[in-house]
């Protein structure tokens, strides 16, 4: 068996091979193979690998933004419901001489 430096890239001839995918046991040139988990992989390889975790991290972003939205939706509440219980406690006489007080008066 030769070693690393005799082999060429599977995809491009005439380039130097730097690494051999565990995948499918070729060795490829710089631009034809990338980490992955640790390890380096070709293209055809992390294809393979990909549509596996791509499910199961679109699950948890799902979940995850349905989280946030709930608690967004939540916190927006609270913060109205805060608001809406200071103007209940503002007690009658602060309303007394503001414009639409003075237009119910006069209408009587």
């Amino acid at each position: 068996m030769q070693s690393l430096a005799h082999q060429r890239c599977f995809n491009h001839a005439a380039r130097e091979a730097v690494a051999r995918c565990p995948g499918c046991k070729q060795f490829f040139c710089r631009e034809c193979i990338t980490e992955h988990d640790d390890r380096m992989v070709c293209a055809a390889c992390l294809k393979k690998l990909t549509p596996k975790a791509l499910a199961r991290r679109l699950g948890f972003t799902q979940i995850f933004r349905f989280a946030q939205c709930a608690v967004g939706l939540l916190v927006a509440w609270f913060f109205f419901f805060l608001i809406g219980a200071g103007l209940l406690k503002l007690p009658d006489s602060f309303h007394e001489g503001t414009l639409w007080h003075v237009h119910r008066i006069n209408r009587e």
